[in-house]
């Protein structure tokens, strides 16, 4: 009878990894910034129908990269966590907190028992009713879960943007400073991505109950200006 062959947990864990970072490589980047009112996130799409940031709750945005039907089906999962919690207590309990707590669970889960790991990352993002109460939280394919106060970068050479967005960023920068800012980081020294392939969306303390806000062509190009 054969042996079978062995493989270390430990080499079993890094193949598993490189293979994730990889696909996520692949995808267009993604970023969020704080400003002033809240929370905006801009990310490279030159799709004009999949939507890489969406709504997940009155005041929780969520945002991936990767593979879109990974994170499209932990997107509708969120929002049907959300939904159950907001109806069996009350909407104020819905946080951005333990959505990310729950995703991280959901994504170590799948790094851990299965063959394949999602290739995604995903931002999960708060907008308090005063600025100490914004969050963002940037979960990793393999569960991590990091907090992130200012900026967070996900998606293919996310060091290098984080870098040129940490070098531009200063507090108390309005909507059209941010996106501006965003695009810059995005696009390089190098490169201009055009307005029809920019996907930027808002959470805004004036937008009433419902913060969420996406901001179309139109209104990017005057942010641009």
């Amino acid at each position: 009878m054969s042996q079978p062959f062995y493989v270390a947990p430990e080499q079993v864990m890094k193949d598993r990894a490189d293979y994730a970072r990889k696909g996520i490589a692949r995808g267009r980047a993604l970023i969020g910034i704080r400003y002033t009112e809240g929370i905006a996130i801009v990310a490279e799409n030159p799709s004009e129908t999949l939507r890489k940031v969406s709504e997940i709750y009155d005041r929780i945005a969520f945002a991936g990269v990767g593979r879109y039907n990974e994170f499209d089906q932990l997107r509708v999962a969120g929002i049907r966590a959300a939904d159950l919690k907001g109806y069996q207590y009350s909407r104020d309990d819905v946080d951005a907190r333990s959505l990310a707590n729950q995703f991280a669970q959901i994504l170590g889960n799948i790094f851990t028992h299965e063959m394949k790991p999602l290739e995604v990352e995903i931002l999960v993002a708060e907008v308090g009713s005063e600025p100490a109460g914004d969050q963002m939280f940037h979960i990793l394919y393999d569960g991590t879960v990091m907090d992130q106060r200012n900026t967070a970068v996900l998606g293919g050479d996310a060091e290098t943007i984080g870098t040129r967005l940490r070098e531009g960023f200063e507090e108390g920068m309005d909507l059209a400073g941010v996106v501006r800012l965003g695009a810059q980081a995005l696009g390089g020294p190098e490169r201009e991505i055009p307005i029809t392939e920019l996907e930027v969306a808002v959470l805004s303390r004036g937008n009433g109950r419902r913060c969420f806000q996406r901001v179309d062509d139109a209104a990017v190009t005057a942010l641009m200006a």
